[in-house]
């Protein structure tokens, strides 16, 4: 039996957010469950301890898809899932392009956590090299098909049904996808990291505040000493468009994906 219904998440951008805390919503209105428990690992302090969830839990996972697969830099933490018994449903945000390996990939790191995961959903958010490419995204149509996921997940708990559905992707999972430049080589963009216009910034520090590495110092929000993994919450959260990439690679890779991946990508779920 259902009782507590758990929302655990990272979102650089808040779209990762706006879907699980969507379906979770749903999820409880159809089971009549209100007993709600919200866990956002996003920054660094909240992965210095993992939640403990358990029998009588459904956790409700949501992880961006980076380069085709989890995001390398949470692997570690989400290594240390502790879910003792309970269900879950795991949700892979992906930038228009494709979802690749990133929810089967996130779906066997729940189960290696002690969660029995009875569906994945793969959706679509703004990508966070752009503000073109799958722009405003979950948009209301998203959300519709958020619900009625909810909703069919609903169902088969109330039919009692455990089983672990097959969901988009390969085992064993493919190498992170590398960008190519128009010659066909290799785009290394792991080191590039965001610049700062000092003319717009104001010092408010919300950059600094936001960041999932903590990678910006709060002293001199310029700085970057730390590893950036590209989530753009810097960017599209600064109150003055202060933050920027400046990168040839960058920002031809940023086009690239623009130029290719204009078509609506559409969601997709499994129960």
């Amino acid at each position: 039996m259902i009782n507590r219904i758990c929302t655990f998440y990272f979102t650089g951008t808040d779209t990762t957010k706006t879907v699980v805390e969507e379906f979770a919503k749903e999820l409880g209105k159809k089971l009549g469950i209100d007993n709600f428990f919200h866990y956002n690992f996003t920054t660094p302090e909240f992965r210095e301890k993992m939640p403990k969830f358990g029998k009588g839990d459904i956790v409700i996972g949501g992880v961006p898809t980076i380069a085709g697969r989890v995001p390398n830099l949470l692997l570690p933490y989400l290594k240390t899932i502790d879910g003792e018994g309970a269900l879950g449903v795991s949700i892979s945000l992906f930038g228009n392009r494709n979802v690749d390996d990133c929810l089967v990939e996130f779906r066997d790191l729940m189960e290696q956590g002690g969660i029995n995961v009875i569906a994945g959903g793969a959706f679509v958010g703004e990508h966070s090299f752009s503000e073109i490419l799958a722009k405003g995204r979950p948009d209301a149509e998203d959300l519709k098909i958020v619900r009625e996921f909810a909703d069919a997940v609903a169902t088969k708990i109330k039919n009692e049904d455990l089983s672990k559905p097959e969901m988009v992707g390969e085992v064993p999972y493919r190498p992170y996808y590398t960008p190519r430049d128009r010659n066909g080589n290799g785009i290394d963009i792991r080191k590039v990291k965001p610049k700062t216009d000092m003319d717009l910034c104001i010092d408010c520090k919300l950059c600094a505040e936001l960041c999932p590495m903590a990678a910006i110092d709060f002293d001199d929000v310029s700085q970057v000493p730390g590893i950036c993994m590209k989530c753009c919450a810097c960017i599209k959260k600064c109150p003055t468009k202060a933050k920027y990439f400046d990168d040839e690679g960058y920002l031809y890779h940023a086009h690239e994906l623009e130029d290719m991946y204009e078509r609506r990508a559409e969601p997709e779920y499994f129960v």
